[in-house]
């Protein structure tokens, strides 16, 4: 397809396609899968070789959010039967983080539900960070605790976050339709200040909302603008008890190519896979990590996630390697300017966090065992609700985590 040579030369050369190329990424049919995700890979491939980089949640307050984003279980009037607790200690925290460092990742994302973070809260968080790196030296440490007020981002980034997490979500003209309590201008306004103060920036999106293919192409021709050095892409879990509950919009072919929409979009950028690879993606995941070259590990915010064991495996089937710790993500031009924001310290300035949108389970859904019955065949069209497990282990439970 001379559409996909032109994306990939483009990719290459960091060119920015046009609006036009993005949306007939959007539109290719089934039976051009293949080609697109090929295409998609090799920009991956140019920018970030065969490593995946993995990165690990920890929710430090989950729940009793004022605000209303309508996709989130965590929101002003949820009915989702999730677990909620206030604010972890330091120590509980570090504790929660080792689990994933121990199963491989890199970065540890420290997340906590509400509108923005109190100047104590961002004290509470600057403690949590020290208790973290004491233990673990060369840990990565992204915060994402919502708008930042002036100077919170300065004062993460001298307790020794490196990276600031806050996604766009959706498209600045149908924003106000997901969310009332605060605006599209809010969220760019948050990301424009971790940039300011030497933060490696992380802003993505939501999935699977309702928006139409122009919703997403603006949505990540905004993202590229910004120039986020990591753009996670979270597919929407519609959680029981929240607004988009019904919306299933979804299927794995679709994702991959808003996945190859986005590499090609911002081809040197840390593309991670975020919230809801389980429920959407299911059994084409590993295809996906020919496109995006970040996932989480184990399991998000308010929602179970697929073994950690089962994710390493996957990586290692799929011909790929999990990024060391003394590994740089980000391309050299890319890590060079992060260096220079960051006054020299390059090698943590790489990457960033996923969102409030936390997705699903790959460990819910049973199996026939010792049958002799073939397993019914699941209908694509129906909702996967089966895949949708609210998360019972891990931050804020007695329970071993998930990693």
């Amino acid at each position: 397809m001379d559409l996909l040579n032109t994306l990939v030369d483009k990719g290459l050369r960091r060119e920015l396609p046009t609006r036009d190329e993005a949306l007939a990424v959007l539109a290719t049919s089934d039976d051009d899968l293949l080609d697109v995700v090929a295409a998609a890979g090799k920009v991956r491939r140019h920018w970030f070789g065969r490593r995946v980089k993995l990165n690990y949640l920890v929710n430090l307050k989950s729940g009793l959010c004022p605000e209303d984003c309508s996709y989130c279980s965590q929101r002003l009037g949820s009915e989702a039967g999730i677990l909620k607790y206030t604010w972890l200690k330091p120590d509980e925290a570090s504790k929660a983080a080792a689990a994933g460092l121990a199963g491989g990742a890199k970065r540890v994302c420290l997340v906590a539900s509400g509108r923005g973070p109190t100047d104590r809260d961002v004290d509470r968080v600057a403690g949590t960070i020290k208790a973290i790196k004491d233990q673990n030296e060369n840990v990565e440490v992204c915060a994402c605790l919502g708008l930042l007020s002036d100077g919170q981002a300065e004062r993460l980034r001298e307790a020794g976050a490196d990276a600031y997490n806050h996604n766009l979500n959706t498209s600045e003209a149908t924003y106000g339709d997901i969310t009332t309590t605060h605006t599209y201008a809010d969220r760019v306004d948050t990301v424009q200040k971790a940039h300011a103060a030497g933060l490696s920036a992380c802003s993505g999106l939501i999935a699977g909302m309702g928006e139409s293919d122009e919703d997403l192409v603006d949505v990540v021709f905004s993202l590229r603008e910004l120039d986020p050095d990591s753009v996670p892409v979270n597919f929407l879990i519609p959680f029981e008890g929240t607004p988009l509950a019904k919306e299933w919009n979804l299927t794995p072919q679709r994702c991959l190519r808003i996945l190859a929409m986005v590499r090609f979009v911002c081809p040197d950028a840390e593309v991670r896979i975020a919230g809801g690879r389980e429920v959407h993606l299911r059994t084409m995941q590993p295809l996906a990590l020919n496109i995006a070259n970040s996932i989480f590990l184990g399991d998000y915010l308010t929602s179970e996630g697929q073994a950690g064991k089962a994710d390493l495996e996957m990586i290692a089937d799929a011909g790929f390697e999990v990024e060391g710790a003394g590994e740089v993500t980000l391309p050299q031009h890319r890590a060079d300017v992060a260096a220079a924001a960051a006054g020299g310290c390059g090698s943590h300035a790489d990457a960033g966090c996923g969102s409030h949108a936390e997705a699903g389970c790959g460990t819910g859904c049973g199996a026939v065992c010792g049958s002799h019955e073939p397993a019914a065949v699941p209908d694509v069209n129906e909702p996967r609700t089966d895949l949708v497990a609210v998360r019972r282990r891990g931050a804020g439970t007695d329970l071993a985590p998930n990693a």
